[in-house]
């Protein structure tokens, strides 16, 4: 039998996980991220971690086709991870630096990216090749697959759909350093944004004002339950991620959006929402692209990281 690593690199945990090449998973378990000191201790960490349970399953590392690692950056060449600026700026040749410890290959490829893969292996976008993963949480990150491979682009910024300018006349700053990104608006903090706006300039009655602290979920539980302002502020959060993802299909054209991240557990509404947007502004041909909600959670960069070993 052969096998593979996915390795989930996170700015406190890292995730591991041990495959069989067909997508079963054998085992999952975590060590903690040692960022101090440019992160010196990163890989020899996780070095030590895929020895242990070679050792622990009584596998021949001959059996071992590779491990995949996901991190949270930029990445080129499958190998070259840019500084990742919540590991104190640690990077450098990630894969020279596991294939030295290990006997085995090993490719490198940007979180999102690689979450990206895991839901189109195992998950949401199970059965096709051609897939936008879009995660909402605290931002909106991204990753695209096209014929079952990660389009990660020259430098390394393939699939950042959070960075997508959807308003030219935003007076804030994105994290990013730029103006107006779709991050600013259909991440977890800019329904928040828009929800205090909302609630300021408005005077209808609403159940979010009896929210201490209006937090995303508040939003969608609202509008569940048929509050007008909620619903409003769900519908501006469609037509702006719908509107985005239409201008990404005429880039990638995919057979299906998968949507994740924490905001996504608000389920359904969701997936109304940006689809009617998707649909009002979609090139025609590519109204009937699917979309469905992320499976796999947590798991979702180990699945991705293990897949990109396997050809």
């Amino acid at each position: 039998m052969n096998y593979v690593f996915g390795i989930d690199l996170g700015g406190t945990t890292v995730k591991l996980g041990l495959f069989t090449v067909e997508g079963q998973l054998l085992d999952k378990w975590e060590i903690p991220t040692r960022p101090e000191n440019g992160g010196e201790n990163i890989m020899p960490d996780i070095a030590a971690a895929i020895k242990n349970k070679l050792a622990e399953k009584n596998i021949d590392p001959a059996d071992v086709k590779g491990a995949g690692i996901g991190v949270p950056g930029a990445v080129l060449h499958d190998r070259i991870v840019k500084p990742c600026v919540n590991l104190n700026g640690w990077g450098g040749d990630v894969a020279a630096m596991l294939e030295k410890e290990c006997s085995f290959p090993v490719k490198a490829a940007n979180d999102a990216n690689v979450a990206a893969l895991g839901e189109m292996w195992l998950g949401g976008g199970k059965g096709y090749d051609n897939v936008v993963f879009v995660t909402l949480g605290t931002g909106v990150g991204g990753g695209i697959v096209v014929d079952g491979k990660l389009v990660a682009g020259v430098h390394g910024s393939g699939g950042e759909i959070g960075h997508i300018k959807v308003n030219p006349h935003e007076k804030e700053t994105c994290g990013c350093g730029k103006k107006g990104c779709l991050e600013q608006y259909a991440s977890a903090t800019g329904i928040v944004r828009e929800a205090n706006r909302v609630l300021g300039e408005s005077t209808k009655p609403s159940m979010l004002r009896k929210c201490e602290s209006v937090t995303a979920k508040d939003v969608f539980d609202c509008a569940k339950a048929g509050d007008e302002l909620a619903g409003e502020i769900v519908a501006f959060f469609g037509a702006t991620l719908g509107r985005a993802l239409s201008i990404v299909s005429c880039v990638c054209d995919p057979e299906v959006f998968v949507i994740g991240g924490g905001v996504s557990a608000a389920g359904q509404i969701i997936l109304d929402s940006v689809k009617d947007a998707f649909v009002l502004n979609a090139f025609p041909a590519a109204e009937e692209t699917r979309f469905e909600l992320a499976k796999l959670g947590n798991d979702a960069g180990i699945c991705g990281a293990a897949r990109m070993m396997i050809e």
